[in-house]
């Protein structure tokens, strides 16, 4: 299924669930990042804006921690519903939240051009979800990384009425 074509996880998070800065839809100040699959990889596209600068002419690095982390937790959370036999929107998409985040930066990463994260499952046990990321600008992959996401706890919920 091709990058447009194929639905994107966050579009299913739980509204409750759906306000991260990074990629909660309902977050009207966050940088609402959108995780697809394309085979067997996810794929996470974002343009940096000028407010997102570390030095001039280079993305902050945080941002880029941010970018691989939410694009980890949404390759968790469809890696799940594929495992489960279902497809990405069949269902509200289960939510993780990150137990790791280890990132390893290769090359400064530019301000400008669009930022390609790929997430792929290195193994899935139980709760936990370990995810291979990288992050590319161009055909410079300028970040490398690996998450690891555990299904939501409970007591993160809302109580009822809340």
């Amino acid at each position: 299924m091709s990058q447009s074509a194929s639905p994107a996880v966050q579009d299913f998070y739980p509204e409750d669930f759906a306000h991260c800065h990074g990629c909660g839809r309902l977050n009207e100040h966050g940088l609402q990042l959108k995780t697809r699959w394309e085979g067997d990889e996810s794929v996470t596209r974002f343009t940096p804006r000028p407010e997102h600068v570390a030095v001039p002419g280079y993305v902050y690095g945080g941002l880029i921690a941010s970018l691989m982390d939410c694009a980890a937790m949404a390759t968790a959370s469809a890696a799940t519903e594929r495992a489960a036999g279902r497809q990405v929107g069949e269902r509200p998409a289960p939510r993780f939240v990150t137990a790791s985040l280890h990132v390893d930066y290769q090359l400064p990463t530019p301000l400008g051009p669009e930022l390609v994260v790929r997430g792929r499952v290195k193994s899935a046990a139980g709760r936990m979800v370990t995810v291979d990321v990288t992050l590319a600008a161009g055909a410079d992959v300028t970040a490398r990384g690996q998450v690891v996401a555990v299904l939501m706890p409970q007591a993160m919920a809302r109580p009822a009425g809340a």
